[in-house]
This record gives structure tokens, C-alpha cells and sequence, in this order.
């Protein structure tokens, strides 16, 4: 079967295996197939030589968390994003990976009233202890939610699918504290509800690009070059990839208007008032989408210093939290022992609360009894004299 995988990125794999303490399912599992040199050794059987495509094999390309953390380590710069990306598109789109369940769930992102219906109906649930244990849910689903109200058009506050129905206050922070540094802000809100990151992952890439595309014609109505900042590590991943996955200019030049809140705060954090820094203890927990795709993680540190008392490393050289989109519910198992890694580093280092920019890795994390919170979210409150 041809996976669609450019020869020569997948021969750029020399096999060296200085990828695999950095692969999470690989840490937990000991499976060489569950490795990126494992699965890329897989694809290549599959595509240079005919290998029929098994249980086995389905398993081991359906089972990668996509945290991209394999690529930072390897000496010859393999996209492995990439090639997993394809590989599973082509998988999926022969019907070789079911993603049915998915694409169900993933067209009512395009619906924004739609998706908070739903999500108003998922809150009820959990309040009465009705949904399912295994989907993860939070306990703290908002019922209501405070509107989205712009105060200016300096640049864009992208907000997204799940995070805007789920956590729309970490959007209310980071707008204020952007407004704090004398700019003014303009929620994305309804006009780009979905930027097809989530598409993406599960293989969906017809559904990803239209997701993008709508999204790049969204927000540059008549030229307009204003940038956009965006507070989820893995919707500002794919938006910063959208060159690659669409192949155009005009997406590469939206892909260059892209970026990260903390990446754009430390460019402006002189505009920021002094402070009294609030008295927590913050362990910083990167995405990895944050740090091994965006490569800016190191601006969360620069952001947050000035406004929390302490903060400390985690000891585990950036290893994934397990969340990885809608991963920890199609493999709870998987996700949970990767979890698990990391909730032992939080606690050798006993922080206040831990400080993740990704709404997913803070939901997984909750649900082990880890108190997470969004860097902006301890800007404000420092900001306010919340501390």
C-alpha cells in the first residue's frame, strides 16, 4: 500500500533509536513497535515492500500519542509528525483505522451553539453521575458562560471548539491580561470555531484542511494581517502548520500571523504594571505541542516568573502527559500509565499547582487529582490582587 509518505523523509530514519526514551508509549510499553523507529520501520515494510496490513500493525500506528517528541532527539531531523500524520490519513481513508467514533464527535465543532448545547448537557451529566467514567470528563463542566466581548482590533484571540465551551475563562484571562499590556483584543469566538487540529490527529485530513481553510478565510477578510495570538498549545501547532497541510502560499503567509500567548506576552511583558508576585510554589508542565512542535516553551518561564513566587522544573525532560488530543479516551490504558510518569514528577518536586498551557494535558492531569492552571490564568489573578 502506498501510505502517501515522501521516500525520502522516510528514509531520513537511520534507525538509531536515540528517539525511544522519548516516546511515551514506548517508556510504558517496552514495544519496539510502539517506538517512532518501530513504527517508521513499519511503514516502510508497508509501503517500499507490500507488507499486508495486520492487527498488529493498525495497533502500533494507532496507538502513537502524536506528541512529536521523537523529533527534537533525532540527530537527523525526521518529521515524524509528518509521517505519522499521512500514515494514518491513508490508513484511515481505506478504512484500515476506524475513525467513525471521531468524525461523529468532530462534526458538531464546526456548530459552535450546537457544541455547547452539548457540552451544557455533558455538565448535567456528570453532575448527576451519568457520564461514563472512562470519557474523563471534568467535574467542573460550565453550565453558563460569560460572552465574548472585543475591546479592540490590534489582533485576534483565537478560541476555538472545546477549550471555548470548556474553558472560556482561560480565554476571559488571557484577553485581559493582553489588554493589560495596552492592547485590544478581538475574541475569534463564532467567526473560526474549529481549527481542525483534533482532525488532524485522527487521521481525518480531508476534514482538517477544510477546517483550516475556513478558518484562514475566517480571519483574513480584506487583507487583514493582524496577528493571532492563541492560547492552546495544540490548536497554535496546527495553525503554525497549516502551510504544510494545506500546501499554499496564502496558508504558509496565515501560518506566519500565528502565535503562541506566552511567545507573544514575552515580547511584550515591559507593558505589564509591576506587580506583588502571588505567593505559590508553580511547577510548569510544557504541551508538547507547545515545546516539541512550536519550540517555544521556554517563553512560559519568561512570562510567569515575574508574577509567581517560585517556579520549578519537572525532572522529566518534557516526556507527554498522555492526553494527546482524544487519545486518553480511545486508549485510557496507554494514557493513563503515561500519566502516570508524569504525576510521579509532580510530586517529587510538591508544587502549589501546576501551570499547562494546553487544555487537554490540564483536563488528563485533573483527572489524576493534579491542580493545573493556565499561565494567563496566574497572570490575571497577580494582575488583579488575587493572590
Amino acid at each position: 500500500m502506498d501510505l502517501r509518505i515522501d521516500a525520502e523523509d522516510l528514509n531520513s530514519c537511520v534507525q538509531c533509536g536515540l528517539c525511544l526514551p522519548h516516546c511515551p508509549t514506548y517508556r510504558v510499553t517496552g514495544d519496539e513497535a510502539l517506538s517512532p523507529r518501530g513504527r517508521i520501520r513499519l511503514m516502510r515494510e508497508v509501503q517500499d515492500h507490500g507488507a499486508p496490513i495486520t492487527s498488529e500493525i493498525r495497533h502500533a500506528f494507532d496507538t502513537c500519542v502524536q506528541c512529536r517528541g521523537c523529533e527534537p532527539a533525532c540527530p537527523s531531523g525526521v518529521p515524524y509528525g509528518r509521517l505519522i500524520e499521512s500514515t494514518r490519513e491513508t490508513l484511515t481513508g481505506a478504512g484500515e483505522l476506524s475513525a467513525r467514533p471521531q468524525r461523529l464527535a468532530f462534526s458538531v465543532l464546526a456548530y459552535p451553539r450546537l457544541l455547547r448545547l452539548g457540552s451544557t448537557l455533558l455538565a448535567v451529566a456528570v453532575r448527576l453521575r451519568l457520564a461514563p467514567k472512562r470519557l474523563g470528563l471534568p467535574r467542573d463542566l460550565p453550565l453558563r458562560r460569560a460572552r465574548h466581548v472585543a475591546s479592540g482590533d490590534d489582533v485576534y484571540l483565537f478560541t476555538g471548539c472545546v477549550m471555548d465551551a470548556w474553558q472560556r475563562d482561560v480565554h476571559h484571562a488571557g484577553q485581559r491580561v493582553m489588554e493589560a499590556a495596552g492592547f485590544g483584543v478581538t475574541p475569534t469566538a463564532d467567526l473560526a470555531p474549529c481549527c481542525g487540529a483534533l482532525h488532524t490527529h485522527a487521521g481525518l485530513g480531508p476534514d482538517a484542511r477544510s477546517r483550516a481553510e475556513a478558518t484562514i478565510a475566517a480571519l483574513s477578510v480584506d487583507g487583514d494581517r493582524r496577528p493571532i495570538v492563541v492560547d492552546s498549545a495544540g490548536c497554535g501547532a496546527a495553525m503554525k502548520e497549516y502551510g504544510h497541510l494545506l500546501g499554499t502560499a496564502e496558508a504558509e503567509s496565515f501560518a506566519q500571523r500565528v502565535v503562541d500567548i506566552q511567545e507573544w506576552l514575552a515580547d511584550h511583558l515591559h507593558r505589564l504594571p509591576a506587580v506583588s508576585p502571588l505567593d505559590v510554589c508553580v511547577a510548569v508542565q510544557d504541551p508538547c505541542h507547545l515545546r516539541h512542535v512550536q519550540g517555544v516553551h521556554a517563553a512560559t518561564r519568561t512570562v510567569l516568573a515575574p508574577f509567581v513566587h517560585r517556579l520549578i522544573e519537572l525532572d522529566d525532560d518534557g516526556l507527554c502527559c498522555g492526553a494527546g488530543g482524544a487519545y486518553s479516551v480511545l486508549h485510557p490504558g496507554i494514557a493513563g500509565d503515561v500519566r502516570a510518569r508524569k504525576v510521579d514528577a509532580i510530586d517529587q518536586v510538591s508544587p502549589d499547582l501546576v501551570a499547562s498551557a494546553n487544555p487537554g494535558c490540564s483536563m488528563h492531569l485533573a483527572g489524576a487529582g493534579v491542580e493545573t492552571v493556565h499561565p494567563m490564568e496566574l497572570i490575571d489573578r497577580a494582575l488583579h490582587g488575587e493572590g
